[in-house]
């Protein structure tokens, strides 16, 4: 990871993944707020009269949104956005989506994010944010591979764990009753656990261990990105399962109320 600086103070990170789909396809994708929210985080947007979207709000959990002012618009292949999510005294960010046609029908996205600063105390800011977009545009392609254009309803789960991040992954992960997981096999709850049920996409690596992304069979078909990190001392677990097909929503209503239940009995502290 590398933080980019000009002489004229600007900081600026890069991050780009290639995806299956037309670039029409990968702009509804990464630049609608329904789009974004069939891969990303819950997102909605304030549109002017023109239809075009003047700003988006996307919400990475409790009182966690983020407000982007739309600055270019240019469809399919460009959208930049500034936003203030360092706080009134931190510097604009500015975040620039490319897309870029490929052969094979397969597009390049290109995230950008760039601030000016005299000072390196928003690097590790920068680098957070490009340490993360890979898990992200694991789900990106994924959507887009099996799931593109459908309709579709996701829900944020979150437990919180005194313990530490591999003793609360493994508690996650025995509360569902899955034992092992690798690439290319399949996982399904048992007990008292949610029903889940898929196939194994990704596992997290050695740096970071504690993510597992699955191709839902059950309880519809869709995603499901699971992962614990630690933050503000104590260790936060992540559920998020996207559903896709006319009857997502209705299911997704069903179900997030079963999953809080039983993600409280595992995490009580939470």
């Amino acid at each position: 990871m590398s933080v980019q600086r000009d002489d004229d103070g600007k900081r600026s990170v890069q991050v780009e993944v290639e995806v299956p789909g037309s670039p029409e396809e990968v702009w509804r994708a990464i630049a609608t707020a329904g789009g974004i929210s069939s891969w990303f985080v819950p997102t909605r947007s304030v549109e002017g009269a023109d239809g075009v979207p003047t700003e988006i709000i996307s919400n990475f959990g409790p009182g966690m949104d983020s407000y982007s002012t739309v600055i270019t618009w240019d469809p399919p292949n460009l959208l930049a956005a500034e936003s203030k999510d360092l706080g009134p005294d931190g510097p604009t960010i500015a975040t620039q989506w490319i897309v870029e046609a490929r052969a094979g029908g397969t597009c390049v996205v290109r995230v950008v994010h760039s601030l000016f600063a005299s000072t390196d105390d928003w690097d590790a800011q920068l680098e957070g944010w490009e340490s993360g977009w890979p898990s992200f545009f694991r789900l990106l392609r994924l959507y887009l591979a099996h799931f593109s254009g459908q309709p579709s309803a996701a829900f944020q789960l979150m437990g919180f764990s005194s313990e530490s991040c591999e003793a609360a992954w493994r508690k996650l992960l025995d509360g569902l009753g899955v034992s092992e997981v690798v690439v290319g096999g399949r996982v399904a709850s048992s007990g008292a656990a949610p029903r889940l049920s898929g196939a194994v996409e990704h596992v997290g690596g050695s740096s970071h261990p504690e993510e597992l992304l699955l191709r839902l069979e059950t309880p519809a078909p869709g995603i499901a990105h699971l992962f614990a990190m630690e933050m503000g001392g104590q260790v936060v677990l992540s559920i998020r399962p996207y559903l896709y097909g006319e009857g997502a929503a209705g299911i997704a209503q069903q179900e997030e109320p079963v999953w809080q239940a039983w993600l409280g009995r595992v995490f009580p502290s939470g």
